[in-house]
Parts: structure tokens; C-alpha cells; sequence
């Protein structure tokens, strides 16, 4: 099949470009129209009870949630006359701004108690969207909070809610995505030109990655019309189509370069290029996107986004890599190698450091494996303090407005006013005592500040019941289950944003072991089938968890620990670590790291199958595509690492684990641990039943 492709690709190799150049062009002018459909939502489990309760406020008791709170500070007491004269005003104008549906506040309501601050000089006012969509709350934050946060007349005014922290966090992840990208995507290709030797091979991860990137964008634009999407599905498509774009034309190129200067003719360059590294590139991309894949097993739309995104440019990095990038090696031939910058890496060779690297490690396999224990080991320790948590305003820096605010409200205020636990009863209405009884007992829960007034809508009854810590927290998370664990009337839902949050976290940990079973399940059989092996596929496996488990400890160490400022950059410490982030960074890395285990085994097996020994399979293998491995390893690192200028701390962390991962994974499992263990296992590394050989490939 791959023969056939590559001879295809050297025949036609002008209109295949061509067709494949204004394919990619269509696909992003039209898929430029994405940036304006994604959401920053999607955090909630659709197919839980406080979704479901979500939907009866919603649709039975007409409840809406504040787009913005804003927290209005007088500098006598709020509930002065004069005071209350100014916030009528400027409650006022808010009404009059677009997309206001109304407002509620301390004082249009005549003073209500649970709208006041402890020290009695500040109150909330809360601005209600005229529509639902996401586009319009964040375009409402947006306004209220350039026009009104900071002073009017002699009060002042905090911005927080809904509208103003999407906004806020879309804005600094633009601006952070720019600035990363200005300064990865210049040197990356400065190091392209050392790595590759020449100026116009370097040039050729552009082909792979802007096409990734782009084809990406046309997949996302339509996704958007059939279901939500992420925003923050932009920064995995940005760095993995870069990162694969130079990790599959290194393999590429450095093959087709092999091949001439073997004295071949072009076709038959290009043939065995897309026979032996272009067939390695495919199993290569189908282990990271099978990986990927187990992300649109979680309920959550913000990891499913993820899944969705990583497939999509995973494959069209593999669609690039094996057509687009093979027919433009065809028309340029031997003009692969000029414009030389460093002759060195014009000609792979032979032998020489790698090579030597693996037989030293081969000498001494048993110390080498226990040292590279040690030190995982020690780096995956940080690991037992690991706790969880939920993006929230914490994430964004400390001075920004939209996080001061959010301080101000926890800081100033008795309870979660604006995220109180909901509590629906259906057919409530003929259950007084039973009510009665049950809110009696909730409000003796730890953290329960007082129990709301009852509303009756039909035969249903809403309860609101106030909490002291931050909604999407662990304690939030203990409190719901406490009062889960409390007898209810039959069909009680319970709501409400820490509900919300416990119930996020609960999906996930229901899900997660199911997608660990499919990535492990998966990879496995992949890799039996390129390598031939049973040995392989599962030191595979558990080489890569031992890697994870190490830069998960280093994160935790980072991240809730509170350590390395200087190097990761200012972030707010909260003692806990976003989930979805957590998860992301394992899984990214998991399929990443299975990557260059394809393009390291890939090049044994060749040598092994040539007649080599194991020994000699694995120093040549190694001398072959550790120099690939480790600068497509070097330069991915680069661009998910620049996500570190990020001032919001889940996207900075996603950079420093991923980028952490790789160069980990790279130098000790690649370089040491891998021919260490095949030293040790010998001959019996190929090692499978005959009846399963069959349904194993030839390199």
C-alpha cells in the first residue's frame, strides 16, 4: 500500500500539491470563522442530577443567573440615603446599556440582608442578560466591566460574575496565544535551520503543521454547528500541529535524505521514504490519535473539545506528512540540501554518539535501569499531595480586575450569595413537613450558612441554601456529598454550582478508567501489530505511566507546592489542581510519548529484521532516530513551553506538563531506559505466539 502511495505521489506529485495547496487555503479561509463560535463553558456533566436541576430552574421557575455581579462599595454605610441615590443612578445607566434584561441589587430591593456585606458598606447588584447565548454574556461582561469597574462618582465598583470571567479569561488566552506564538514559531524555525542542515529543509514542517493547523480550524467551524466547542481547544490544534509537523517531516525528510545520498534515484527516495518512515508516521499517528480518542469518552464538552481537536490534527498532520510533504520532496529532488547551514546534519550517519550511548547503557543495563527508578521515582513522589479542583477566577493573575473582584466577593461577603445549592423537590408542594424537616438538617452541615426562603412554582418547591467556602472546591465538593448522604423527600435534585462542580468530579472519576482501559487496551494491540512483539507493546505501556507518573509529581510539586516561580512565572497558589487541565496534560503526553516509541522500535525492527543483532538492532536504531527524536522532542518542547508566558495558570501548567513530559521522556526513557531493558530481555523482545504473527507488519 505504501509503495503504491509513494509511486503515485512521484507521478502526480505537481497536481497532487496543487489540489492539496488550495484545499488547505479553502479550508482556512472558511475555517477562520470558528474563532467567534467557541465557547469557554463547558465544565458541566450534561447527564447529571444538578444539570437536571439546572433545567427545572430554568424552565419551571424561570430562574436566571446573573451575567455580571457586580459589588458596589460605599464609603459610609450602604444603606445611607445618599448612597442609595448614587447606586439608583448608576443602576440606571446599566439598564439602559445593551443586552440588559434587568437588575437586581441591595438596594432595589429594599435592603435585603443577604445581599450585604459583613462590614455593611457594600452591596451586590446583579446585571441579567437579555439573551442566553454564551456570545452575548461575554460581550455583556465585556461592556459593563470597561464602563463601570473602578470608580462612579464617589463608589466603587468590582466586576465579577458569569460574562466578566469568560471575557476575561478569552482575552488573556488570545493576547498569551499571540505572544507565545510570536516568540515559539520564530525560533523554533531558527533551530529548524540548525536540526535540519539547510534553509529549504527547513522550510518543511511548514507544509505538515500549517496544514494541520488549518485543516483543523475547517473540522472545529464545522463541529460548532452540531455541538459546543472549547476556546481552549485553540491551544492543543496551535501546538500539536506544530510539534507533529516537525516531528513527522524530520522523520520524513531525514529518510528521503538517507535514501539519496545511498546513491538512490529520487522515485525510488521518495518510494522507500513513504514505505518505511511514511508507513511509521501512519501507526504513529493512529497510537496518539487512539489516545486522544478516550478524551470524548469524559461527559464534559471542555475535554471532549479536546478529543475532537487533537484527532482532528493529528490526522490531518498524518495526511500532510504522507501526501503534501512526499510530492513536494519530489519536485524539489536533490535541492533538499541547499542553502546549507550546517553540513553535519546534511548526511545521517552510520554510527556515533547514540550508537555509542547504546552500547554503553547495553554494558551496564542493570545499574542503568535502577538510576533511571531512582530518579523517577523521586520526581513522581510530590505525587501523594496531589488534590483537585475547577478553573476558576483563581486562575487568571492576581491583578487582574476580574480576579480582585472575585476576592472581594469571598473576602467581604458572608456566604456564596451568588452561587447558593439549589434544591428542587417535585410535587414538594404537599410535603411541607418533610421539607421542613430536611432543610433543619442541612442547615447543621459544616458550611452551611443559613437555608433561603421556599418558592413554590405549580406543585414544586425551590429551596436555596447558602454555603461559607468557594464552589468549585474539594470542601464544596464534601459538603454536597454530606448532603447527599441526608434523607430527602423522593425526586429532591440537588443544584447549584458546587453541586455542579461535585458532579463534574464525579463524571470524570466515573470515566476515567474506563478510558485508561482503552488507551492501554488500544496501544497495545498497535503496537503488537507494528512491532510483532508481546514484550514490547506492554514495557511500552508501563514505561510511559512511570513518565506520567513522574511529571504529574513535578506539577504538584510546581503547582500546589509553589515552587520554581522564577522559571513557570507568577501564578496564585491554591493548594489544588485543575482536573481537566490534570487530565489533559496525562493523556497529551501519553500519546505523544507513544509517538517517539514508534519512530524509536520502527528503526530497531528494520536493523533487527535486516539480520542484525539485538545488541546491534538497537545501537543502530538508536544512532538512527534518537538524533530525531531528540530535536522533534527539543522543538516541541519549545512551543508547548512558550504556553508558560500564559498568565492563566491552567493553560501555563498544560505548557510546563507537556513540555516537561517530552524532554523526560526523550533523554531517560528513549536514550537509557529503552535499550537498557532490551539489553536485558534479549532476543525475546520479538518474542509473540506464531499463530498472532500473521497479523503483524514487515519493516
Amino acid at each position: 500500500m505504501f509503495e503504491k502511495l509513494g509511486h503515485t505521489l512521484v507521478r502526480r506529485k505537481k497536481s497532487v500539491f496543487t489540489i492539496y495547496l488550495i484545499g488547505i487555503l479553502l479550508a482556512g479561509a472558511i475555517g477562520s470563522g470558528v474563532f467567534s463560535r467557541l465557547e469557554s463553558g463547558g465544565y458541566s456533566d450534561p447527564n447529571s442530577d444538578s444539570y437536571k436541576a439546572y433545567e427545572y430552574l430554568q424552565d419551571v421557575f424561570k430562574v436566571e443567573d446573573p451575567s455580571v455581579v457586580l459589588v458596589v462599595e460605599a464609603p459610609t454605610a450602604a444603606s445611607d440615603p445618599s448612597v442609595f441615590a448614587t447606586v439608583s443612578k448608576l443602576e440606571t445607566k446599566i439598564k439602559a446599556e445593551a443586552h440588559v434584561g434587568k437588575t437586581l441589587s441591595f438596594w432595589s430591593t429594599g435592603g435585603a440582608p443577604s445581599l450585604l456585606s459583613k462590614d455593611g458598606k457594600a452591596g451586590f447588584l446583579f446585571v441579567y442578560s437579555d439573551k442566553s447565548e454564551w456570545g452575548t454574556i461575554q460581550e455583556l461582561g465585556k461592556s459593563i466591566q470597561a464602563k463601570y469597574d473602578g470608580k462612579f462618582e464617589n463608589l466603587k465598583v468590582y466586576a465579577s460574575g458569569t460574562g466578566v470571567f469568560a471575557h476575561a479569561i478569552n482575552s488573556k488566552i488570545s493576547k498569551d496565544l499571540a505572544l507565545a506564538e510570536s516568540i515559539s514559531i520564530p525560533l523554533t524555525f531558527i533551530l529548524l535551520a540548525f536540526v535540519f542542515g539547510g534553509l529549504v529543509a527547513s522550510a518543511m514542517p511548514l507544509v505538515v503543521g500549517v496544514s494541520a493547523i488549518l485543516g483543523s480550524f475547517l473540522i472545529m467551524y464545522l463541529l460548532t454547528l452540531f455541538t459546543g466547542v472549547s476556546i481552549f481547544a485553540l491551544n492543543l490544534i496551535t501546538g500539536l500541529g506544530l510539534g507533529l509537523g516537525i516531528d513527522y517531516s524530520l522523520l520524513i525528510v531525514n529518510r528521503f535524505r538517507e535514501e539519496l545520498h545511498a546513491g538512490k534515484s529520487v522515485e525510488d527516495s521518495i518510494v522507500n521514504t513513504v514505505a518505511t518512515a511514511g508507513k511509521t508516521v501512519f501507526y504513529s499517528g493512529l497510537t496518539v490519535v487512539l489516545t486522544l480518542m478516550s478524551l470524548v469518552m469524559f461527559p464534559q464538552m471542555f475535554l471532549k473539545s479536546f478529543g475532537y481537536a487533537g484527532v482532528t490534527v493529528v490526522i490531518m498532520a498524518v495526511l500532510g506528512a504522507l501526501v503534501a510533504l512526499p510530492a513536494l520532496l519530489a519536485m524539489l529532488g536533490n535541492k533538499i540540501d541547499n542553502v546549507v547551514v550546517r553540513k553535519s546534519a546534511i548526511a545521517p550517519k552510520e554510527d556515533g554518539r547514540w550508537a555509542d550511548t547504546a552500547r554503553f547503557v547495553m554494558r551496564k543495563p542493570i545499574s542503568v535501569v535502577v538510576l533511571s527508578l531512582i530518579i523517577l521515582t523521586v520526581l513522581a513522589a510530590p505525587i501523594k499531595n496531589i488534590v483537585f479542583s475547577q478553573v476558576d477566577s483563581q486562575v487568571l493573575p492576581a491583578n487582574n480586575s476580574a480576579a480582585i473582584a472575585a476576592r472581594v466577593i469571598i473576602e467581604r461577603f458572608p456566604g456564596q450569595e451568588g452561587n447558593p445549592i439549589e434544591i428542587i423537590v417535585p410535587k414538594g408542594a404537599f410535603m411541607g413537613t418533610q421539607i421542613n424537616q430536611y432543610t433543619t438538617e442541612i442547615s447543621q452541615l459544616p458550611g452551611i450558612i443559613r437555608i433561603g426562603d421556599s418558592q413554590v412554582a405549580g406543585d414544586d418547591v425551590r429551596v436555596t441554601a447558602i454555603h461559607a467556602m468557594g464552589p468549585r472546591t474539594p470542601e464544596a465538593e464534601k459538603l454536597i456529598n454530606d448532603l447527599r448522604a441526608i434523607r430527602a423527600p423522593e425526586g429532591t435534585l440537588i443544584g447549584g454550582v458546587a453541586a455542579d462542580y461535585a458532579d463534574t468530579q464525579h463524571g470524570t472519576a466515573k470515566t476515567l478508567p474506563w478510558a485508561l482501559l482503552w488507551i492501554a487496551i488500544g496501544v497495545m494491540i498497535l503496537l503488537f501489530v507494528f512491532t510483532g512483539s508481546i514484550i514490547l507493546p506492554i514495557k511500552a505501556v508501563l514505561l510511559n505511566i512511570l513518565s506520567l507518573a513522574a511529571t504529574l509529581g513535578a506539577v504538584t510539586w510546581i503547582f500546589i507546592d509553589g515552587h520554581l516561580k522564577w522559571l513557570v512565572g507568577d501564578f496564585t497558589v491554591t493548594g489544588s489542581l485543575d482536573t481537566g487541565s490534570v487530565i489533559l496534560i496525562a493523556v497529551v503526553t501519553f500519546g505523544l510519548s507513544m509517538d517517539y516509541e514508534v519512530f524509536l522500535l520502527s528503526r530497531i525492527k528494520e536493523e533487527h529484521e535486516a539480520g542484525k543483532s539485538n545488541i546491534e538492532s538497537v545501537a543502530t536504531g538508536l544512532q538512527r532516530s534518537a538524533r530525531i527524536i531528540t530535536a522533534a522532542a527539543g522543538l516541541l518542547a519549545i512551543v508547548f513551553a512558550s504556553f508558560m508566558l500564559s498568565g492563566v495558570t491552567s493553560i501555563k501548567m498544560l505548557g510546563f506538563g507537556v513540555a516537561f513530559a517530552i524532554l523526560l521522556d526523550a533523554s531517560l526513557v528513549r536514550a537509557l531506559l529503552v535499550p537498557a531493558l532490551m539489553r536485558l530481555f534479549g532476543e525475546r523482545n520479538w518474542w509473540a505466539p506464531k499463530s498472532l504473527k500473521r497479523f503483524t507488519i514487515s519493516h
